[in-house]
């Protein structure tokens, strides 16, 4: 029986110029990072979530930056870099994001060196934040990761009033 890759060629070979391979795990420093982020708190008192959704893809995927540019398949490729830390100074933004989705957020990386920040919600759902909104990347890392490589468009978050 043949099993499908799990990411396209091309964002294979993204993936293995940034550095990952099939098994990376760098759990100790996932955990440094979470530990990091459960102890920052701004003075309102907004804290950062940390989860396994969370845990599991700083670990795989963690330290990662993809040095994109050009055109993609429905707009410009930008670089992004994985790494929770970017949104240290975002608890507050989260935490409103999180409410607004029912679910918890946590930091994951950012895109065009800090233009847009990268999060992932409980269930792995990748979301970006930039000036002009939210934005759904994927159902997970692996669709959002795809769908960064391959420049396409995210689908834009929206209220019920906005439907």
């Amino acid at each position: 029986m043949r099993t499908r890759p799990r990411f396209p060629a091309d964002v294979s070979a993204e993936l293995k110029a940034a550095g990952w391979h099939p098994g990376r795990w760098r759990i100790q420093q996932a955990e440094e990072w979470a530990d990091t982020l459960a102890g920052y708190g701004n003075p309102a008192g907004d804290r950062h979530a940390v989860f396994p959704a969370a845990v599991e893809a700083w670990a795989e995927f963690g330290g990662l930056a993809f040095d994109l540019v050009g055109p993609g398949r429905q707009l410009a490729r930008t670089p992004f870099l994985v790494d929770p830390l970017c949104g240290l100074h975002q608890p507050r933004t989260l935490a409103d994001l999180g409410r607004a989705l029912d679910t918890r957020i946590a930091p994951l990386g950012e895109e065009a060196y800090g233009q847009a920040l990268l999060v992932i919600d409980e269930e792995g759902r990748v979301y970006s934040l930039d000036h002009t909104g939210e934005w759904y990347l994927g159902d997970g890392v692996d669709q959002a990761i795809t769908a960064l490589v391959l420049g396409t468009a995210p689908e834009r978050l929206r209220t019920a009033e906005d439907a």
